[in-house]
């Protein structure tokens, strides 16, 4: 017994008509009659009662109908779902993510997946104490924007878009980017940055920049929250410098003012990783990537 002979049983409990069931079946009338004969035999039980005229299921084979019918939808069912699967439409993928992400290109990107792969599971983690190439060579992460390139040979990264670093001040300040000059203009104001100690590409990228302005920022607060940093700016607190990108969620009470330095956005995954869910997200990060230029952001 095989289940195209099912098929082919169930097909024929339905159209009661020899002819009709193998045209339907893209087969010949007597190859079909082959297989249901072939079946009763497997079986030893009679399927159907046939005359000239008549074809008629037999109690046995009102009973199989009955039960092989909702199987063969479940059947059926899997092999839509393993074929998902195998195209990578189906499954779950975990993404971790900086926070200057999470207003402009994250939402976006997420609205992509949502379109065009609405079965894939995501889960968002925005690491606080344990670093992005840590969760991905542990496996508890299976893909990661962040500022900086992977360094670990493990690891495979291509850099997104790059946007402006801008100056944030809060709402009333007196500098306004039609009046800007240059960073030395807040040299003695308080600052709330990231730690200046941390070795990333990001906080080096922070670093030259006040080199190249030529003084060392009075840092009043730190933190690696962005959010937090322009709850505080909105307060009065100080000012500080983030991508522009922040820009997309800001409160209302705090001024971006663009500098001309850049801070890039990578993607990071495991270089032996060959899932097609990764594959299909991978394509849909890169066309998020390109609605997010310099000319922007």
């Amino acid at each position: 017994m095989e289940l195209q002979q099912i098929k082919y049983f169930l097909a024929l409990a339905q159209e009661l008509h020899f002819w009709n069931t193998a045209e339907k079946m893209f087969i010949t009338q007597s190859a079909l009659s082959r297989q249901i004969k072939s079946l009763e035999e497997d079986l030893g039980v009679q399927l159907f009662e046939r005359s000239k005229r008549n074809v008629k299921l037999t109690q046995a084979g009102v009973f199989l109908r009955d039960r092989w019918l909702p199987l063969l939808e479940e059947i059926n069912r899997m092999h839509r779902q393993a074929r998902k699967i195998h195209e990578g439409a189906y499954g779950s993928i975990s993404i971790g993510y900086p926070g200057s992400v999470a207003y402009g290109f994250l939402p976006e990107f997420i609205s992509s997946i949502a379109q065009t792969l609405p079965e894939l599971k995501v889960e968002l983690v925005e690491p606080t104490d344990i670093s992005f190439e840590q969760l991905l060579l542990n496996y508890q992460m299976d893909l990661a924007f962040r500022r900086d390139p992977a360094e670990n040979p493990a690891l495979q990264s291509i850099s997104l878009y790059s946007e402006h670093f801008a100056l944030v001040v809060p709402q009333g300040h007196w500098l306004r980017q039609d009046n800007f000059k240059g960073l030395q203009e807040v040299k003695d104001e308080k600052f709330i940055l990231s730690g200046l100690h941390h070795q990333t590409l990001y906080v080096k990228g922070l670093r030259q920049i006040f080199k190249e302005y030529g003084f060392t920022p009075n840092v009043y607060i730190e933190s690696d929250f962005g959010g937090m940093i322009l709850s505080l700016v909105a307060r009065g607190l100080g000012v500080t410098i983030l991508p522009s990108s922040y820009s997309f969620g800001a409160p209302p009470d705090v001024r971006f003012i663009h500098l001309p330095h850049k801070a890039n956005l990578y993607v990071t995954w495991r270089r032996e990783d060959t899932s097609p869910v990764l594959t299909n997200v991978l394509k849909q990060v890169q066309e998020t990537a390109r609605k997010f230029n310099t000319d922007q952001i």
